[in-house]
């Protein structure tokens, strides 16, 4: 008689074990933060069904704080100051026009690093060394991720507007940053400073200027 008691709340408990409901983690979970929803997998576009994108701007995500969200393409992108490296040079000073678009900041500072390979001593200025700006954000691993770029001007203007002036993110007011946008002969910066109302401005390849770095996911 004991043996079949045992036996009856084992297989009671099989079966109740068995009728549990096995949580999907890839599907929005409103009981998790929404870092613990991306991070469990949930894709950017489930997220943003459910808590539109305004609610991602300034989540610390993917070693930066998001800041720019296509719908189109479910992305993101975030951004991060990298300024504990101090003031870092422009690099060749050379005739070359990049894009200001949110989203070119790959291909601008690829394009730049092209350009400091070829002979700019005819129109231009050589730098000599591989430690600038451009060079340095395309060789870096930080915070586990490889794949940086510095932000075109109005990824920058996206990142004050998105992140910093709602008084997130860790973007230093007392610097000027490089934008990888370049008109010519002049780079595009851009202070944090609410001064300047977070507009981008010509700057000189000339001058040192701090890091800003972005990557797309």
């Amino acid at each position: 008689m004991k043996n079949i008691f045992y036996s009856l709340i084992i297989l009671i408990s099989f079966i109740g074990c068995s009728n549990e409901e096995v949580l999907d983690p890839t599907i929005f979970n409103s009981e998790l933060t929404i870092i613990q929803n991306l991070d469990n997998g949930v894709p950017i576009a489930s997220v943003i069904n459910e808590i539109g994108v305004e609610g991602l701007y300034g989540l610390e995500y993917g070693g930066g704080f998001i800041f720019h969200v296509n719908v189109m393409e479910s992305t993101i992108m975030v951004a991060t100051d990298f300024s504990e490296i101090g003031d870092v040079a422009w690099g060749d000073i050379f005739d070359l026009d990049t894009s200001s678009e949110i989203g070119s900041g790959m291909e601008n500072t690829e394009l730049i690093i092209q350009g400091n390979l070829n002979d700019n001593s005819a129109d231009g200025v050589e730098f000599g060394s591989d430690n600038y700006a451009f060079k340095i954000v395309s060789d870096l691993e930080y915070r586990g991720f490889n794949d940086w770029f510095i932000p075109s001007s109005d990824s920058m203007g996206a990142i004050y507007s998105n992140v910093h002036s709602t008084g997130m993110g860790d973007f230093d007011e007392t610097l000027v940053y490089w934008s990888s946008t370049k008109q010519g002969y002049f780079p595009y910066v851009m202070s944090f400073d609410f001064n300047f109302g977070g507009q981008a401005f010509p700057g000189l390849c000339t001058q040192v200027n701090g890091i800003l770095i972005a990557r797309e996911l």
